[in-house]
């Protein structure tokens, strides 16, 4: 292992767009925040291989920590590289930055002006980067801020675009360049148009009583329509049942004017109002994307991952399924008419939103050429549609699941599962999932699991004061995919490299008003929600360990023409902590892998992984056909989300988001000497 000595992270890929979509001669750029419009995650670049992988060396590093009064402990966000310049977004307010992708200097910065609805934001550190799009050829870097303000600036000065969106009347704020976003999302919208508290503020934003909407996931600029997804408070923390819906907006990426929006709660005479009952269609909301999204340039679609409706674990007050929430949608770029959609979980309560973006890959299926999107999903799961019918590509099947004993709570009695691809983690915990290091531990771990209800994956809540006398119910996976970890293809060979974490999560159901905070900035809504989710967090293993039989988490191969895995392997080594555990001496044990979700990035050579938060400060370089690990380089600190890269005066780039180690999230770059 070679031990790495300079500055910050860049990257090796480029945005190819995969087969017929977007493949042009930017073969050494990076254009999206997934390397392209479907997301891949992949680059055709080849100067670096598994022969010289050890020899990268640090190139430079960016530190993030300068970009407000609060460092941001992870950067979450994945840089562009566009034109010879890489872009991003820092700190909480996400100031939109240019980097010289050589030295690691920062070029320019674009700092949104301070609004009352900033300070009301939920997820201000969560941005994920930024969109680029042309004008008349001339670059343009797009941005949704915290405070749900899209902004459309020049990509070599960073000033905003002249004649472009609407003033808005704030001060300090540019006239030019920017789209309060929040009219449009309002709009038409019966609990808007019917309140009577006074008119719009565009520093307050949305009244509490009504919600209240950011960002975390970049616009995805699609055939010159500028397409906005959106979030609210994660629902685990909401107590109250009125949100304003998440409706996906698209502008013109020349001139910022508003084209269109999809209802994500369909209103009446719309597809999918119906399973909506007891009215609420009309007061709850939240079925924002907060995930990225991609597209089909090619086909004119945009594909929307989406998460639940208002409230986690408990939706008594929304019976129903509840299109379209967590589902993905497919929408006409040019219009916003539903192409096509598929709903992963029927009312879903217990947080499986859709975590990551659609990736489409163009294969071969029984001999027939197919193009395809697969969602990876929380449940360990990976959805696999014709991209341009919304078709299964394999049976999905509705099968029973648990029904609730909540009071007031109506589950769906059946849940959609894939036949294929095979799940790649664990579906539930029973007892044969149970650590069995040694006897003792295993009995420790059967005497946990007694206080608690386990089961199978969609396995109910329960409330305090249940007459089984158990503490609350365990819900596994509890993300085997998640944002921190996103998909990864190899389009030329049709391979999806899907990066997973065991984990379980036990919490209970409790009388709303026993959490409801009134006073707090975050509350929304008016209405305490019969019952609310509480004591997160407090199931665990014996003497410090997994309650769970390894692998805790893994970098799984799946071959998209056929549906196979084609391999698993774990996420770096075993943990000190487990290896050195006292009661592990003279045991043993397999590779663990480390509990934090690997990084993955594809090259024609390589899949290159880093072993996420809680993992060890390397990049590995792995082979793509079996998962052996080719060679491994130092990082100055573990890698966090996502990784790119890019090719720059001829020489391959790779970056990689890291923090820990003394750095706030930051980037390091790497190149060959």
């Amino acid at each position: 292992m070679k031990r790495l000595t300079v500055a910050i992270i860049l990257a090796v890929l480029a945005p190819f767009v995969i087969n017929a979509q977007e493949r042009d001669d930017r073969s050494g750029e990076w254009r999206y925040i997934g390397a392209d419009a479907a997301h891949t995650r992949y680059s055709p670049l080849d100067q670096i291989n598994a022969d010289n992988f050890e020899d990268l060396e640090v190139a430079w590093i960016w530190q993030g920590d300068n970009y407000g009064p609060r460092p941001l402990a992870v950067s979450r966000s994945t840089p562009l590289y566009v034109d010879g310049m890489l872009y991003t977004v820092a700190g909480e307010r996400r100031a939109v930055v240019a980097i010289d992708p050589e030295t690691g200097e920062t070029i320019w910065i674009f700092r949104e002006p301070h609004t009352t609805r900033f300070d009301r934001g939920m997820r201000n550190g969560y941005g994920k980067g930024v969109a680029y799009g042309e004008i008349d050829g001339r670059g343009v870097i797009y941005i949704t801020s915290p405070a749900f303000f899209l902004y459309a600036l020049d990509a070599k000065t960073g000033l905003p675009i002249e004649n472009w969106g609407t003033p808005v009347p704030l001060p300090d704020f540019p006239q030019t360049g920017v789209v309060d976003l929040l009219p449009d999302l309002i709009r038409d919208w019966e609990p808007w148009e019917s309140w009577d508290g006074g008119p719009y503020d565009p520093d307050f934003g949305i009244p509490r009583e009504l919600g209240h909407i950011t960002n975390s996931s970049p616009p995805i600029v699609v055939n010159d329509v500028v397409v906005v997804g959106n979030s609210a408070e994660q629902g685990y923390n909401q107590t109250r049942i009125e949100m304003v819906p998440g409706d996906i907006l698209a502008y013109d990426s020349r001139t910022g004017e508003h084209k269109w929006k999809f209802h994500v709660i369909p209103r009446p005479g719309e597809f999918g109002h119906d399973t909506w009952e007891n009215d609420a269609w009309k007061w709850t909301g939240d079925v924002s994307s907060w995930a990225p999204m991609s597209a089909d340039p090619e086909r004119g679609l945009v594909y929307i991952p989406t998460n639940p409706p208002t409230i986690d674990f408990f939706g008594g007050f929304r019976e129903g399924d509840g299109l379209f929430g967590t589902s993905v949608i497919a929408l006409d770029v040019e219009t916003g008419n539903r192409a096509w959609h598929f709903q992963t979980v029927h009312h879903d309560i217990w947080n499986f939103d859709n975590p990551t973006a659609p990736i489409s890959l163009d294969v071969m299926i029984d001999g027939v050429a197919t193009p395809i999107v697969v969602q990876t999903t929380k449940q360990g799961w990976a959805y696999t549609f014709n991209r341009e019918t919304g078709e299964p590509i394999w049976p999905i099947e509705e099968r029973p699941v648990p029904q609730s004993e909540v009071p007031g709570e109506n589950l769906s009695p059946t849940q959609p599962v894939p036949t294929k691809p095979a799940a790649y983690e664990m579906q539930g915990l029973t007892e044969d999932d149970l650590i069995d290091f040694t006897p003792e531990l295993r009995a420790e771990a059967l005497e946990i699991v007694s206080n608690y209800r386990i089961g199978p994956i969609f396995n109910p809540p329960i409330e305090t004061g249940h007459p089984s006398g158990l503490r609350s119910f365990v819900s596994c996976p509890s993300g085997a995919t998640n944002i921190n970890g996103p998909t990864s293809a190899d389009p030329e060979l049709g391979i999806l490299f899907v990066s997973t974490r065991r984990g379980c999560r036990s919490e209970n159901i409790v009388p709303g008003e026993e959490l409801d905070l009134p006073d707090d900035i975050m509350t929304t809504g008016t209405t305490i929600a019969q019952w609310a989710v509480a004591n997160r967090g407090d199931f665990g293993g014996p003497q410090g360990l997994p309650v769970f039989k390894p692998p805790y988490s893994q970098v799984v191969a799946i071959d998209m023409n056929t549906g196979e895995h084609l391999w698993a392997v774990p996420n770096g080594d075993t943990p000190d902590y487990i290896r050195n555990h006292r009661s592990l001496q003279g045991v043993d044990i397999p590779n663990t892998g480390r509990l934090s979700y690997p990084i993955t990035m594809v090259t024609p050579t390589l899949l290159l992984t880093a072993e996420g938060a809680g993992g060890a400060p390397v990049l590995h370089g792995v082979d793509k056909m079996t998962g052996e690990r080719l060679g491994t380089v130092e990082l100055p600190a573990p890698g966090q989300y996502g990784m790119m890269g890019f090719m720059h005066e001829g020489r391959q780039y790779v970056v990689v988001q890291i923090a820990g180690s003394g750095l706030a999230g930051s980037l390091v770059a790497l190149r060959l000497p």
